[in-house]
């Protein structure tokens, strides 16, 4: 624990009002402990729509100040710093405890809105949970989190948010040597499946029992008034997993390690690690290079998102004492899964609503496009364009087959036919980013980033947040909208990264 503060530091006083619901669960939930100094630190990004949802309107939060507090060195009043225990499977085996080995819960702020958000420092030290890590994130995988976590809020997906990187020349080994870096994380709560499993693992029902009373009365009330109120907290979880998983596919998102460490009880996509978004669809793919198995391939991750739930209901189960409603809000996982994504799909095609007809037509072109190693994003923007008015050429040179493709869009359009097309085309423009965060964006932001040169990673994020909007003013807009490049294919990412 070389370099831990052994003193309070002046406070930085941001005009947050703070509550700590979590700390008051007790010391088995956690160890409360300052981070780790930075040595040296400086900006690297941020986010400014997250900073006003914050209340941090001003450039006030971006002062000296504020910077050595985000990178750990300094206290931000009101704030109690603390690292959270919890344990999980990871590729599904047991890997018994685990927690925040790198990460410092500051507290819950409240917004302007009126809601609470925890901020979470990610990357700031050792804590007791850090096993062999070294309790640090480096500057390469803060960014890929950073930019990952603003884009899929932008693509209305649940997700944790991020406020800001810190960086610094301080050496951090991974496969080189790298930088290090602080990611200050925005969620209503880290609470993980994990959690519970550590202590049903634990035999600690007490504990447990507090958790889930916590997590009922603070984020799903309406389950208090149920006659077994945990079972009723496990279905709500189911919905909220099964919803998530129908976003990922639909937006031809990989989280590249869905281990129930990384799945949060609110149902957001949490941990971005070596996450990918889609470029030539195969439903195989994957995107983690740790992922020997294709353990969390993309078309097994609504499958892996339901072996989750089911470990979380072995944890909950103490609580529950009833096999069968355990089983009961478990069981319309699928059918909750299968209807989201078709209703996801459809709205990609335009329509405003699943039916036998559209699903034919969903599957039909995505066995097309898995052929073909069709470009996901660029087939659902040109298709939405298509509808909007642009010549079917634009859709058919996406692929070798032409008349296997020009046959689908003869159907698809009797089916189109029956709706207002301006309608459909609105909808589909809504519905299928122009944009998303490939990998090889952000390993050229990342590049720039290596060299002090942090304006590409705002130039990126811009664009970004308003992912169904056309921008080809911006400089980069072509580059980044169109096909990635032949060496994008061979950059692999990690459970490193």
């Amino acid at each position: 624990m070389q370099d831990r503060l052994t003193s309070p530091p002046p406070a930085t006083d941001l005009g947050l009002d703070w509550r700590h619901g979590f700390e008051r669960l007790g010391t088995a939930f956690h160890t409360p402990l300052a981070p780790m100094p930075l040595r040296d630190p400086y900006w690297v990004a941020h986010s400014e729509g997250m900073a006003r949802e914050l209340g941090l309107a001003n450039e006030g939060w971006r002062a000296q100040d504020a910077l050595q507090a985000f990178a750990g060195n300094r206290v931000l009043a009101g704030s109690r710093p603390l690292a959270s225990v919890y344990s999980g499977h990871q590729f599904g085996v047991w890997a018994g405890q685990l927690g925040d080995g790198r990460a410092h819960l500051l507290g819950e702020v409240r917004t302007p809105a009126g809601d609470w958000l925890e901020l979470q420092l990610k990357g700031s030290g050792l804590t007791p949970y850090s096993r062999m890590g070294d309790g640090r994130a480096v500057l390469r995988s803060s960014i890929r989190e950073f930019l990952a976590s603003e884009a899929m809020h932008a693509l209305g997906v649940p997700t944790t948010r991020a406020l800001c990187i810190t960086g610094s020349d301080q050496p951090v080994r991974r496969e080189t040597v790298e930088t290090a870096a602080v990611v200050t994380r925005v969620a209503p709560s880290f609470i993980r499946f994990g959690h519970f499993e550590h202590f049903n693992a634990n035999g600690q029902v007490d504990e447990l029992r507090r958790l889930s009373d916590y997590v009922i009365d603070r984020f799903y009330p309406d389950c208090r008034a149920a006659s077994n109120p945990v079972a009723a907290l496990l279905a709500a979880v189911t919905r909220r997993t099964a919803e998530l998983m129908a976003d990922w596919q639909a937006v031809g998102f990989m989280h590249g390690v869905m281990n129930t460490d990384n799945m949060s009880i609110l149902g957001l996509t949490i941990d971005y690690g070596p996450f990918q978004f889609m470029d030539g669809f195969d439903p195989a793919h994957i995107c983690n290079h740790s992922d020997h198995s294709g353990r969390y391939a993309y078309h097994r991750q609504p499958q892996i998102g339901y072996w989750n739930l089911f470990a979380l209901a072995q944890a909950l189960m103490p609580l529950i004492d009833d096999q069968q409603a355990a089983l009961d809000a478990l069981e319309p996982y699928k059918t909750l899964f299968a209807a989201a994504l078709d209703q996801r799909m459809a709205a990609k095609l335009g329509l405003p609503q699943a039916s036998d007809a559209s699903r034919a037509l969903v599957r039909e072109v995505l066995e097309l496009m898995a052929q073909e190693r069709t470009d996901w994003t660029i087939f659902w923007r040109r298709l939405s364009h298509h509808v909007g008015g642009a010549p079917a050429d634009t859709v058919h040179e996406l692929f070798v087959d032409r008349a296997a493709i020009a046959r689908w869009l003869l159907q698809y359009q009797e089916l189109i036919a029956q709706y207002d097309r301006a309608l459909a085309a609105d909808l589909m423009l809504k519905t299928n980013p122009a944009i998303v965060l490939r990998n090889h964006m952000a390993e050229e932001v990342i590049a720039r980033a290596k060299l002090k040169d942090f304006q590409p990673i705002q130039d990126l994020l811009a664009l970004l947040e308003t992912p169904f909007d056309e921008q080809p003013a911006h400089p980069r807009w072509a580059d980044w909208t169109g096909f990635p490049p032949d060496w994008a294919s061979h950059i692999q990412i990690s459970c490193s990264s």
